[in-house]
């Protein structure tokens, strides 16, 4: 396994710095939860990444440099993301899904014959991420949260080493959540998880470590007790309220 290592990152969007000289370590195996207000960055931030929005300075990946590189190429060298917004095909079943993935580099022929097998990779992505009972299920039929675990399934297959993942748990219920949690906890024990997410009560019980991000800009990193008391972190989060308990 390898870490995430960001340099001097920047994104100018018409003279606007939305990511202004970020500076972050991801060590293998950790599951990094990356928080702030809204407009501090933090999609930009994997957007530059993962090669979606142009950006200047460093980032490697398992000793590779990926800016620079198309998206595609990005992909290739271990780099999977999810979006807020579920991405499957929902006409397909899940298992369909996880089949195409997986042969996202084969060629059309291929992909077009009849498996008379699961393949092993779609097989243990099915018990991973907990979807083995309705493998045979429209994607489009799935609840909200299972529909996220399918697209994480469709990055295993990919064989990602690296997921960056846009508010998993966004719409889900408590059960869902929690879930969620565990699953986090599975995949790094063989890929780095770097986690955007506003939902506090779930970063407080499944984060390693934390990246509080604001205005573009690293604001605090630690565990989730060192950024809490952070007194910057608490003005960012709640304003005067605490200059008002200061005084």
């Amino acid at each position: 396994m390898s870490g995430l290592v960001v340099r001097d990152l920047k994104v100018v969007f018409d003279g606007f710095v939305a990511v202004g000289g970020v500076d972050l370590d991801v060590p293998a195996g950790d599951v990094r939860f990356v928080i702030g207000p809204n407009g501090a960055g933090k999609t930009t931030l994997i957007d530059a990444i993962t090669g979606l929005a142009r950006a200047s300075g460093s980032v490697t990946f398992d000793g590779r440099e990926l800016l620079g590189r198309k998206v595609h190429k990005i992909a290739r060298l271990g780099v999977g993301r999810t979006f807020q917004n579920s991405t499957v095909f929902e006409e397909l079943t899940v298992l369909q899904n996880l089949d195409i993935a997986a042969g996202w580099n084969r060629g059309p022929l291929t992909l077009l014959r009849r498996r008379s097998s699961v393949p092993p990779e779609v097989q243990r992505a099915l018990e991973t991420i907990r979807l083995t009972a309705v493998r045979d299920q429209p994607a489009g039929t799935l609840p909200h949260g299972q529909k996220q675990w399918l697209e994480i399934g469709m990055l295993l297959v990919q064989d990602a080493k690296l997921f960056l993942l846009d508010e998993p748990v966004a719409g889900m219920s408590q059960e869902e959540r929690d879930a969620t949690g565990e699953l986090l906890g599975e995949l790094s024990k063989t890929h780095t998880v770097v986690v955007i997410e506003h939902d506090m009560d779930f970063l407080r019980r499944f984060a390693r470590t934390v990246t509080v991000m604001h205005a573009g800009g690293i604001l605090s990193e630690g565990t989730v007790a060192e950024v809490q008391a952070d007194p910057r972190v608490q003005e960012v989060y709640l304003g005067h309220a605490v200059q008002a308990q200061e005084a």
